[in-house]
């Protein structure tokens, strides 16, 4: 039995999609009997639980032989890092309460750094609570910046005409598509090739500059000619906010776009094979 916590997410759906196509057993975690239905229609067993539950997620992952664990986001916490220390410390008593020998761990590039990355700095909290398990074999997942962070641009597009963020306009770094994660993680519980504490880096199909990813979505929607504009965090902070956001949560993406624009947000690893993934940014924003 494979347990996923946050199975109706990015990464966690395509996780639990991927196992249930091999045949594996499999046991979806979500805060929702509804959204779990179709992964129940595919064989899964449900289990419905909050992450911030630590009893409910030790019975969660009880019985298990591996699991898919990771942090689901929350973009209304009033305090993220907070909310981050709750889950971590959920989690924590639920694998060393639970009997859990394996997990993969969904993590993030420059998970190294303790602070100055917004988001990604609860990453860190969490690889360095969970590697006091020292009786579980833990496999943490760094991939590169996630390329579903980008529709987000589609919103000021259509109301500016422009393609805009908060990322430096010619700074490359790595993008990945979420269903590459999905996948990779998949095949890592099912193999179960690893030991210790090990970490693994994903940096997507190859870098790109916000301008680039500005060209490849404007061929993609007939307009070759579309401009990228880098959004003054001030100006943009009360968007993000209207748009459902928490003001700290908002600081945080301020702070994770100033990170990757000062070049503070890199892969430690050389690209090679291994941690290059498929996807294309051409090819996802086509189909998105």
């Amino acid at each position: 039995m494979i347990a996923i916590i946050g199975a109706t997410g990015h990464t966690g759906k395509v996780v639990a999609e991927e196992l249930l196509a091999a045949g594996e057993k499999v046991r979806v975690i979500g805060r929702t009997a509804e959204k779990l239905q179709p992964f129940v229609a595919k064989g899964a067993e449900p289990f419905v639980g909050n992450v911030i539950d630590a009893e409910a997620m030790t019975n969660a992952l009880r019985g298990a032989t591996a699991a898919y664990i990771l942090i689901p986001p929350d973009v209304k916490q009033k305090s993220l890092r907070a909310y981050d220390t709750v889950v971590i410390e959920s989690l924590y008593t639920a694998i060393d309460g639970s009997g859990l020998r394996h997990a993969v761990v969904l993590s993030s590039v420059g998970a190294q750094l303790a602070e100055g990355t917004g988001p990604v700095a609860g990453l860190h909290e969490m690889e360095e609570t969970l590697k006091r398990l020292a009786d579980v074999n833990l496999l943490f997942l760094r991939p590169a910046y996630f390329m579903e962070n980008l529709l987000n641009s589609v919103a000021v597009y259509k109301s500016m005409g422009f393609f805009a963020s908060l990322i430096k306009d010619n700074v490359k770094f790595p993008m990945i598509a979420t269903r590459d994660i999905g996948q990779r993680a998949a095949a890592e519980l099912r193999a179960l090739n690893f030991k210790g504490h090990q970490v693994k880096e994903l940096q997507g199909q190859r870098d790109l500059s916000m301008n680039e990813c500005a060209t490849i979505f404007g061929a993609a929607i007939g307009k070759p000619d579309l401009k990228y504009m880098q959004a003054p965090a001030m100006m943009a902070k009360p968007a993000m906010i209207q748009s459902g956001m928490s003001a700290d949560f908002v600081d945080q993406l301020i702070e994770l776009s100033n990170a990757i624009s000062h070049g503070e947000l890199v892969m430690l690893e050389p690209r090679t094979a291994e941690n290059t993934t498929p996807t294309s940014f051409e090819t996802f924003t086509n189909e998105v």
